[in-house]
């Protein structure tokens, strides 16, 4: 507990230093209470504007929040400390890490001819052959493929395009429940989320209106494979979204379209709506390898600028011989084959898991991508009683900012066989569970 640490230092950024030490060494845990601004400052023999100062710098770098009256708490994933989803235990099959099926990856090899000596790439950061592959990629669903960029990945580019608009304190429109290292991206870099809740079309437009009428700077969302939900948007929610947005130019939005190929849905993108700041971010770390840390994006002429200008000062360009290998495997017509295969199997697999629990009068939404969202009543017992049973889902309070409980279920591996044995022992978890908790 907090009151367990004691908390040094007599300048603000002494005592700040000391609270982010005692969340790096384990001494002050995700919710743990910071003494009053009042009491730590008469321990301390300091002002309480002095503590006040520090907690606000601890707050702008995302390692404490601030929850009203119930004080100020160590965030539930400090910038300063990293969240590692739990360890699988041995034995158990799992269906919690929301990886692909590694039957449907195709082989790694590096380009035949690598990069010579020692040059920099900053004039030319990006292969030519590899934007015009983009621009067809993307521009074959509506998405104006003018001006495209790549990133170390989409949670990178995502990132460098929040901290080069927005400043700590700010505002992001996110989804709930939503993905959870974005949850946990937005918070570190000190800015506040505000839950739009989703359903089987993706975010509803009201509540996405209501966070923008509250000052929200910009919104991130998926328009297909929803995770953890699964939803994607019906052209009609697209059109009611794009209404919303187009009233509030000056918000960005960040359209993640990580599934893209194996979604399993056809994109109705918001991108494509006549926005003034957007951008749209794919990565292929789903259906070519996890290890390409590779990601495109398309976006208005102002957020390309801003968000290649902080990668020019950083650093500089995303390695050529990745840009090669992943412009060599979206050439390759074998390895598409077996993406198209994926995307077949994956949507096979995603259907079985909610029809089988559907039979059991167990509601679960997983309309495209791999993944299904059951609502529960009690994530830990339905995580424990699944798992004495050979199975290891996802706890969704890692996904959530407001909405109800729920699990998490990655079907990517999942066999129909095996949807319709794991829909049985999820039936008679809960019914353990409704038999201790009376209904």
């Amino acid at each position: 507990m907090a009151t367990q640490y004691s908390i040094s230092g007599t300048t603000a950024k002494g005592i700040a230093a000391s609270v982010e030490r005692a969340v790096t060494d384990g001494g002050l845990g995700p919710g743990d209470a910071l003494p009053p601004v009042r009491r730590l400052a008469d321990d301390l023999g300091v002002s309480p504007g002095t503590v006040a100062t520090a907690y606000k710098e601890l707050r702008q770098r995302g390692v404490v929040v601030t929850r009203g009256r119930g004080g100020t708490v160590v965030a539930a994933a400090p910038a300063v400390a990293s969240r590692r989803p739990p360890k699988v235990p041995e034995g158990l099959r799992d269906l919690a890490g929301g990886h692909p099926d590694p039957a449907f990856l195709p082989d790694l090899l590096p380009p035949a001819q690598l990069s010579p000596g020692s040059r920099s790439h900053r004039s030319a950061p990006r292969l030519p052959e590899l934007e015009e592959a983009v621009r067809a990629w993307i521009g074959g669903h509506g998405v104006p493929v003018e001006h495209v960029t790549f990133a170390h990945g989409a949670l990178d580019c995502v990132a460098r395009l929040l901290s080069t608009e927005l400043r700590p304190g700010d505002t992001v429109a996110m989804e709930d429940p939503g993905y959870h290292h974005l949850l946990d991206l937005v918070q570190a870099l000190g800015l506040r989320s505000v839950a739009v809740p989703v359903d089987d079309e993706g975010m509803r437009p009201e509540a996405l209106a209501a966070a923008v009428r509250a000052g929200a700077r910009a919104v991130v969302y998926s328009p297909r494979a929803q995770n953890p939900y699964g939803g994607c948007f019906s052209e009609g929610r697209r059109d009611a979204l794009v209404e919303v947005l187009r009233e509030t130019p000056e918000v960005l939005v960040i359209e993640n379209d990580h599934a893209s190929d194996i979604a399993g849905a056809e994109l109705n993108s918001l991108a494509a709506g006549g926005l003034s700041r957007w951008a749209h971010v794919r990565t292929v770390t789903k259906f070519l390898g996890t290890d390409l840390r590779w990601a495109a994006a398309a976006c208005d002429p102002t957020t390309l600028a801003r968000h290649d200008g902080r990668l020019l000062l950083t650093s500089g360009w995303i390695s050529h011989l990745l840009q090669r290998t992943v412009l060599g495997l979206m050439s390759d017509g074998d390895t598409m084959g077996l993406v198209d295969r994926a995307r077949t199997a994956y949507g096979e697999r995603r259907r079985a898991l909610v029809a089988a629990l559907g039979s059991h009068g167990i509601a679960a939404h997983g309309m495209s991508g791999m993944n299904v969202w059951v609502p529960v009543v009690d994530e830990s017992g339905v995580v424990n009683g699944l798992r004495s049973r050979g199975w290891w889902v996802a706890a969704g309070f890692r996904f959530r900012i407001a909405s109800g409980p729920g699990v998490r279920i990655s079907t990517a591996g999942l066999e129909p066989g095996d949807a319709v044995r794991l829909a049985s022992d999820f039936a008679e978890v809960l019914g353990e569970s409704e038999a201790t908790y009376g209904g």
